[in-house]
């Protein structure tokens, strides 16, 4: 699949008028996931930003059918469609469509449930790293000494590894992506939709108000995430992972972009104590060491 720019502004389905934030990285990902997905889609929206800016009912900017619900619900609503469809023999995938918050922390539970059983939905994470609709207070997905309403100071645990977390559940195919890279986004999505099964795609959502940068850097910072390996793209399918392209250099610690040049453009990492990049740092390194080592089939999940 290879979708140019225009393709991506024409096919997608998401509709102008939405009363989203400018910048706003759930927009961008709503319209390369809907040029991907097609029409035979359901949307189950779990609480978060994403309930109010696809805009009141009964109409949607979003163009699919969306059931809105609460945080813990989402993956036991898909789950029920999804079973309603294979009923009445139609092909149409329940797309749950959750932050960070509703994934990690509050619908937790319903998520991994879900993926135990092999329910055949597609569970995508827009990862913000905070609950930015409440205020933009930490999550379980909150990166360390980010700054937030909650952790003034920083926080001082590292993120949940969500991606891995998933793996452990042996679904069909588990997958990250960022707004920084559209079609291998695009491509992601396009081959979880078509997974017979349980699929989980996690996408980097840098956010100008939480994270406290200029609008217009949005991709951008979904592209220095990649580059200094903070974000790592990867797939996992069918028991196998891969590393996306873009993130290939980031299996040798020498060809990696220093991660303060990812940290110095959010206000969150301002005036960030040395020890505590240090600590990042040494994440990031321990991370790629596990990758290189399920890549090249050293280990096992």
């Amino acid at each position: 699949m290879s979708l140019g720019t225009r393709d991506i502004l024409n096919k997608g389905r998401l509709l102008s008028g939405t009363s989203a934030c400018p910048g706003c990285p759930e927009n961008i990902t709503m319209r390369l996931v809907s040029t991907a997905l097609g029409k035979d889609a359901v949307f189950i929206v779990v609480a978060g930003c994403s309930s109010i800016i696809q805009g009141i009912g009964p109409n949607s900017v979003y163009n699919y059918p969306v059931l809105n619900i609460a945080f813990a619900a989402g993956p036991s609503a898909a789950s029920g469609m999804a079973r309603a469809f294979k009923m009445r023999g139609k092909k149409v995938k329940p797309v749950v469509w959750a932050g960070d918050g509703g994934t990690a922390d509050i619908g937790f539970a319903s998520l991994s449930g879900a993926a135990e059983r092999n329910e055949n939905i597609l569970y995508i994470c827009v990862d913000n790293e905070a609950y930015m609709n409440t205020g933009g207070h930490r999550s379980g997905s909150t990166p360390l000494g980010a700054k937030t309403p909650t952790t003034p100071a920083g926080k001082k645990e590292n993120k949940k590894d969500l991606p891995l977390i998933m793996i452990a559940h042996h679904v069909p195919y588990v997958a990250t992506a960022s707004v920084g890279y559209p079609h291998d986004l695009m491509n992601k999505i396009a081959k979880a939709k078509d997974k017979d099964g349980f699929s989980y795609v996690q996408v980097l959502c840098p956010d100008p108000y939480g994270w406290l940068f200029d609008p217009s850097k949005t991709a951008e910072l979904g592209k220095l995430a990649v580059q200094t390996c903070y974000w790592p793209l990867i797939e996992y399918n069918e028991g196998k992972l891969e590393i996306s392209p873009e993130s290939l250099h980031c299996l040798d610690i020498r060809t990696r972009k220093p991660v303060k040049e990812f940290l110095k453009m959010q206000g969150r990492y301002r005036n960030v104590p040395d020890e505590t990049v240090k600590e990042l740092e040494d994440y990031i390194d321990k991370m790629w060491i596990r990758f290189k080592e399920l890549y090249e089939g050293k280990i096992s999940i």
